[in-house]
């Protein structure tokens, strides 16, 4: 099979090369066919081929031939033996993997420096999917690939779709990849490598749990005066569990390779109470002031009244708790308070099938036809409480509503109605499921093959489709409006407003209701569907031109190109039932977008093998790119170049420029316009008085901003704490009042970034087996293209003391200066604005350190240590001409959300026995510090001489530790004995968590091991 024995290449990006003696590359292909041989998956996991292929990757040079006999090159689309990259790869293979025991692939990349985690499984407001973001930079800016073609479209891909005891290896590429694949690699390309040409039969199996000792921490006192528990302990619980079988045959003397696979994954659920850090969300209600439990009153279990009429218009009222008809005031304590977070999960519960094959057969010397297909369906939940709230008006002739009650929320005499605010937690056991189902299907088909001796070509394509049914459950304000207005007597309740036989009346004014029927009565549920589709057909020919004599006097190699066309379609469908649409609104939508794309590839190289220049070469690359979406034809290009004095060093240079067009979501995003009441939160016009609530009524303070900031939002000096300007038209989910905010309404154009990625590469001779490089990356782009909720322009305009490019995003009302608005007018004024747009630019820029020794110690066996580095010097942008960049390293709060360490790395040190019977690896985590912005000494990030804090306000370093023993109990039965964070260290406190990393668990679980040390045990049986 003489196409089998030659390269094929997986491409990512870079066309640089580093040349070898040219005795390497003058076998005849011919010469080199074997006959077929038996290998299976776990071959990859060999400890001297993963040593052999991080050494190669960090060097530069590809990883040595897969069971296929192929050498996957990551880097280029030129086909040609010895190529090199000249952007730093990172390569995690197959036996890091097994040395993790993970169950999705998202833990296997949230490990890398260089890659921002996101930790979707610890994440409660997660869709269950798992995407990946370099440099922090956004997934919308990370190619991601499966053997060098899309995975899917940018917005809708889930890397779940992969199993990990498939992977072969995987290898990042974090420089500018755009002139190659298209413009969304900005940030590098993710290149999952699978393991899929063997014979057999293998199963894989792992099953980890957490195994970690509740210590009493900060919170947990707090918690328990609220009356809430916080356990103590040892604990055994988040079960994770992940079986596949593989199966591989060869058929027609190995001309015809047909493998299959199938996994089941299911993860337990761990809840926020499970863990003493987590016993109730803990807050700051001032700077430098005592950490407290966040007492929601929405979510009281004693039902929390506020009053909406008369003399105590705003007062808030709790039933009390001792059972009797009576009003209280809202504070802690049991059956008063509530934790809103109780069914919060700390890990999320989801179940997982994935089932998929691959098969490529050599039709003819040369010429090979492949095929594969991957399948998957996910569920998973996140639990909310069931909380009754609305404005509902109320009759003053309620047999549950005591006389007191009455009078306390405005009944008097001739009253026969009031409105009230409620907002009643019908238990803490009662949480009902939002339900997401992720299916999806990714299918690869071509041909592949040589012309002669000087030409390879690949004609391919991708479909690849997402489902995703999100189900949530949600209040139904008429039926809550039905149950509400009861008649009859206490002990013979009747719903005095409606006919319908189903309605359940709703005792609102005693505490503890928690009437099964009740809940049902009162909830529904309805689906929303949305779906995206990618087609992708690829057409690439890779020539040497050397073949024709188009070689440098000075080099032994010729020069080589790679010719491209690509055309791409991306879908995205959007729909819902009625029960969705009625409570939640949204319109049904349609997107699509249309990518015709030309590129080309050249690698010279210019000397070889001279004294003082082992290797000199150039390479380019050239992209053109036509949008549907965008009148505009725009380019790609980059230019790299290598330099090897000698064979030990190495010096190599990228720069890359790119454009990257809106995606079908971020369009959406960008032009579709609807309203809401506070988009997420319940903001307040910062300009009106604050206001407290309490028994007594309302009393207002002074306004949060100055008069200088009020004027430059366009009110008006005499308007300027005015009570007029208070948002109280409308209601967030939990029954308070917010201002309009408008979604969308902007234009979206590309954005234009440019890389540099410059560094060195040692492989000394005299100390052999080590090989380390040091790359410094520089990336910035201008007129960035991403979401912004309100938020990013109130608190903007807020924190820069007026500036036009925030504050343009405050919309009043002529004349009154107010920010609400009646969303059925399709307002023009009245709101603050939020959606997708170009803004300034982002930033990011650092230095990545990666390093691979090999010790042997003879009849003993042998040490391998591979290190993995990443300084992180700059992380941020600048949001307009007139402020000053931002950068965020090392600093979270006041806008720094990609909580990137300035320095983090990881050392693993592994000792194999010289039969391979026994290793044992061990591995050391360092994640650097993290301070509060405010004490930064930045001002452009908020860290001014009046906002230094003096509590809270620095997550310390941490360092954690990993084992991983494997047995080869026969040859054909390896076992797995893991301990991940062996140390069992707990994470670092963060209070108002939910502001830093979008978590109630008083943490950041993306950056820090959350729930404790796992064990792990695990299998690989091969029949």
């Amino acid at each position: 099979m003489p196409f089998k024995n030659s390269v094929s290449v997986t491409a990512m990006g870079v066309a640089l090369a580093f040349a070898v003696p040219a005795h390497a590359q003058q076998a005849d292909p011919a010469a080199a066919v074997q006959a077929p041989t038996t290998s299976t998956p776990d071959a990859a996991a060999d400890p001297s081929v993963a040593t052999e292929t991080k050494a190669n990757i960090i060097a530069g040079r590809p990883a040595p031939a897969a069971n296929d006999g192929d050498i996957t090159v990551t880097g280029t689309r030129i086909t040609r033996p010895n190529m090199a990259s000249a952007a730093p790869i990172t390569s995690v293979t197959a036996q890091d993997i097994k040395a993790q025991a993970p169950t999705n692939v998202e833990d296997v990349l949230n490990r890398l420096p260089q890659v921002a985690p996101d930790s979707q499984q610890t994440y409660n407001d997660s869709d269950g999917r798992q995407r990946i973001k370099l440099r922090s930079l956004g997934f919308e800016r990370t190619l991601v690939l499966i053997d060098g073609k899309r995975l899917g479209t940018q917005n809708g891909q889930d890397v779940g779709i992969i199993p990990p005891s498939l992977l072969e290896r995987v290898d990042v590429l974090t420089g500018g990849a755009s002139s190659v694949y298209g413009s969304d690699a900005i940030a590098g390309v993710v290149n999952f490598v699978l393991r899929k040409d063997f014979e057999g039969v293998q199963i894989d199996g792992n099953y980890n749990f957490y195994n970690h000792e509740n210590k009493d921490t900060v919170v947990s006192p707090l918690a328990r005066a609220a009356g809430f528990s916080s356990p103590r302990g040892l604990i055994n619980d988040g079960g994770r569990g992940d079986v596949t079988l593989t199966v591989g045959k060869k058929l027609f003397d190995g001309a015809l390779r047909i493998n299959g696979f199938v996994n089941y994954r299911k993860t337990d659920e761990v809840g926020l109470t499970d863990r003493s850090n987590s016993g109730c969300y803990i807050t700051q209600l001032q700077a430098n002031g005592p950490l407290s439990c966040g007492l929601t009153p929405s979510s009281s279990t004693s039902g929390l009244i506020t009053s909406q009429t008369g003399a105590t218009q705003g007062a808030q009222y709790v039933n009390n708790p001792n059972g009797t008809r009576t009003f209280v005031p809202f504070g802690a304590g049991v059956g008063n308070a509530s934790n809103y977070f109780s069914g919060y999960a700390y890990q999320r519960p989801s179940e997982r099938v994935n089932a998929g094959g691959f098969v490529s057969y050599d039709v003819a010397p040369h010429v090979e036809l492949y095929a594969s297909g991957i399948w998957f369906r996910d569920k998973s939940y996140n639990n909310y409480p069931t909380i009754a709230s609305g404005t509902v008006q109320v009759n003053c002739n309620n047999p549950f509503l005591s006389g007191t009650q009455a009078t306390a929320i405005g009944c008097g005499a001739g009253t026969t109605s009031v409105p009230i605010g409620l907002n009643y937690r019908l238990g803490e056991n009662t949480d009902r499921p939002d339900t997401y189902v992720n299916t999806g299907v990714r299918l690869t088909g071509g041909v592949r093959g040589k012309i002669g001796s000087a030409w390879t070509y690949d004609l391919g394509g991708v479909y690849a489709r997402n489902h995703q049914d999100y189900t949530p459950s949600f209040v139904n304000a008429t039926n809550l409006q039905n149950a509400i207005n009861v008649g009859g007597t206490r002990a013979a309740p009747t719903c005095a407003g409606t006919s319908d036989p189903a309605c359940v009346p709703f005792d609102a004014f005693s505490a503890g209701n928690t009437d099964p029927a009740l809940i049902n009565y009162l909830f529904g549920t309805g689906t929303s569907v949305t779906t995206g589709t990618l087609y992708d057909v690829l057409a690439n020919v890779s020539g040497d031109l050397g073949k024709y004599g188009i070689t440098s006097p000075f080099a032994d190699q010729g020069v080589a190109i790679a010719l491209g066309a690509e055309y791409r379609k991306d879908t995205l469908k959007s729909s819902a039932d009625s029960a969705y649409r009625a409570a939640l609104g949204g319109n049904n939508s349609f997107l699509s977008q249309d990518v015709w794309e030309g590129n080309i590839e050249a690698q010279v190289p210019l000397v070889e093998h001279k004294r003082f220049a082992e290797l000199v070469q150039l390479n380019g690359g050239y992209r053109i790119s036509k949008y549907s979406s965008n009148s505009s034809t725009f380019n790609t290009w980059k230019a790299e170049g290598i330099y090897a004095p000698i064979k030990d060093l190495t010096f190599r240079a990228s720069f890359n420029k790119a454009q990257r067009a809106p995606t079908v979501v971020e369009i959406r995003q960008a032009t579709n316009i609807d309203f809401a009441s506070g988009g997420s939160g319940s903001f307040q016009d910062f300009c009106a008085p604050t206001v407290t609530n309490g028994p007594n009524g309302t009393t207002y303070g002074a306004p949060i901003a100055s008069r200088d900031v009020c004027r430059a939002t366009g009110l008006s000096d005499a308007l300027y704490g005015s009570q007029t300007l208070l948002c109280t038209n409308g209601t967030t989910p939990n029954g308070t009042s917010a201002c309009t905010v408008r979604s969308g309404g902007f234009t979206s154009e590309p954005e234009t970034a440019y890389t540099q990625t410059y560094g060195i590469v040692v492989k000394p001779r005299f100390v052999r087996g080590l090989v380390f490089s040091v790359d410094r990356y520089r990336i910035k782009i201008d007129n960035s293209l991403g979401y912004n909720d309100y938020s990013y322009y109130t608190d903007g305009c807020l924190r820069s003391g007026g500036d036009q490019f925030f504050c343009q995003g405050i919309v009043r009302n002529p004349g009154t200066g107010t920010l609400y608005s009646s969303a059925a007018s399709n307002p023009t004024t009245g709101f603050i604005r939020q959606g997708t747009t170009n803004y300034y630019t982002s930033i990011a820029r650092g230095y990545d350190f990666q390093a691979q020794y090999s010790l042997s110690l003879k009849a003993i066996g042998k040490i391998d240590w591979s290190f993995n580095g990443s300084l992180t010097t700059f992380a941020g942008g600048q949001d307009s001409p007139l402020q000053p960049s931002r950068n965020c390293a090392g600093y979270y709060g006041n806008g720094c959300g990609q909580l990137i360490p300035k320095w983090s790395h990881g050392l693993r040190t592994t000792y194999t026995t010289l039969d391979k019977v026994f290793a044992a690896s061990f591995n050391w985590r360092y994640v650097g510090s993290l301070t509060n912005a405010n004490n930064s000494g930045d001002p452009a990030i908020g860290g001014t001489a009046d906002r230094v804090l003096t509590s809270y306000y620095r997550v310390a370093p941490i360092s954690y530790f990993d084992l991983a023993l494997n047995f080869a109990v026969t040859k054909k039965l390896s076992m797995r004995l893991i301990a991940n964070n062996l140390l069992d260290k707990t994470p670092p406190i963060v209070p108002d968590s939910y502001n830093i990393s979008l978590a109630r668990s008083n943490t950041i679980p993306q950056r820090y091991d959350s729930l404790g040390r796992n064990i792990a045990v695990g299998f690989t049986a091969n029949f």
